[in-house]
């Protein structure tokens, strides 16, 4: 599984990111270990609160364990990775917190080490994390017979349509796949050799080339969106000045921003909020459908904690019954049978224990296969609204185009029609 780590601070923020059951179906806090406090956010203000005797100003080591997307992974497995993360890391004894999600049909944890050595009070040091847990999880996939993912299978080799959370996070807000935009720039940067032919092969897919404040080469997309050249393209800035030359020939980014403004008449402006309002409402169902499962699902997992701790409230009484009282009491304690009893009924409740946890995992494991199910059918139709949506933003550029060389009327119904509107 992909493990990504980071030393931090701000204990608040990352509890209730943990915590955050709007952007999960569902959130469990399976473990806190070595708190005094017994709820995560407790236990998280607590190490930050420790940390402030020291000199240490990110107390807590965040980890994230992601199982390959097509993998059931149970929480044994889970709680295993945990523990050898947590010895290669060299965080074995210092309290823990472990957070299961669960999301669009997969399972994924969180676990949180507090850095802080209460005994020293000091920060314990964590050198070359990155390498330890890069290696751990390639032990990880070769154990569980998972198929290796491109960045482990050979040194030095980086998958190119590897993005950061910043890329990420500019494409999402585009609703827009950052694979498919990645792989645009790239194919443009491959089929061209100089600044005319890479701007066409751009202005082809939706983009186009301008000026950046700092950034050098960006391109916009018909939303006034700018992208870095180099970043998107996978390529060096040394790379994108000897292939285009200087950037200084090109118009500003707010100079393309109105250009394309001017361009783009209200009535396409219309076609492509139109457009978007019908994808919007394509998915509708599909995610109405997810709204309902997820809120059957937690009320199934909330009948059934409800009914285990009744259960446990009603087998803790019959434990306790057992012990008497009194000279009774004495007499068991002299001979032993206290002790038996005791150890009897700490065999019990972890039992039992063992038992309530195994009729979760069944009920979740029943939940997550109904959930990937629903999962593949957004997932395929979201996939088919990407693909449209890049057939529109080239269908709108091929007609700002007409539009700019000044296109006349017959042209423009020509465009229109192979856009697929009415006129």
């Amino acid at each position: 599984m992909i493990l990504k780590g980071s030393q931090r601070g701000g204990a608040r923020q990352l509890a209730l990111h943990l915590l955050n059951d709007r952007d999960n179906d569902h959130v469990v806090v399976q473990e806190l270990r070595g708190f005094m406090a017994g709820d995560l956010y407790g236990a998280l203000v607590e190490t930050q609160a420790i940390a402030k005797g020291t000199r240490c100003r990110q107390p807590v080591f965040s980890l994230s364990m992601s199982p390959p997307k097509d993998e059931a992974v149970n929480l044994e497995a889970l709680y295993a990775a945990a523990d050898r993360a947590e010895e290669a890391l060299g965080l074995s004894g210092q309290p823990r917190a472990m957070v299961v999600h669960e999301k669009n049909g997969r399972r994924h944890a969180h676990v949180v080490w507090s850095r802080i050595d209460a005994e020293q009070m000091k920060a314990i040091n964590l050198p070359h994390f990155k390498i330890r847990l890069s290696n751990l999880s390639k032990d990880l996939y070769l154990e569980h017979g998972w198929e290796l993912p491109e960045g482990h299978r050979t040194n030095q080799w980086k998958n190119p349509l590897n993005f950061t959370l910043a890329e990420w996070q500019q494409a999402k807000r585009l609703d827009m796949d950052p694979r498919e935009i990645k792989m645009v720039f790239r194919d443009a940067w491959a089929q061209s050799d100089n600044l005319a032919s890479f701007r066409h092969a751009l202005e082809e897919r939706g983009f186009f080339l301008a000026k950046g404040d700092k950034r050098g080469f960006v391109a916009l997309d018909i939303h006034g969106e700018a992208f870095a050249v180099a970043r998107w393209a996978g390529v060096k800035t040394k790379d994108v000045t000897a292939k285009l030359g200087d950037a200084v020939r090109l118009p500003g980014v707010e100079a393309v921003r109105l250009d394309t403004r001017k361009r783009m008449s209200k009535q396409l402006r219309g076609y492509l909020a139109k457009d978007r309002a019908q994808k919007q409402q394509d998915m509708k169902p599909l995610k109405d459908a997810q709204a309902r499962m997820v809120k059957g699902h937690r009320m199934e997992r909330a009948r059934l904690d409800e009914g285990q701790k009744k259960r446990f409230e009603a087998e803790s009484t019959i434990r306790a019954a057992r012990f008497r009282r009194g000279l009774g009491a004495v007499m068991d304690v002299l001979t032993g049978r206290h002790f038996k009893t005791r150890r009897e009924n700490e065999q019990e409740a972890f039992e039992g224990l063992k038992r309530d946890r195994a009729q979760r995992e069944t009920l979740f494991a029943a939940q997550m296969r109904e959930r990937v199910i629903l999962q593949k059918g957004i997932d395929d139709r979201a996939a088919r609204l990407r693909f449209e949506r890049m057939r529109l933003a080239r269908h709108l550029v091929s007609m700002l185009r007409v539009s700019g060389q000044g296109a006349s009327r017959q042209q423009s119904r020509n465009a229109k029609r192979d856009f697929g509107m009415e006129i």
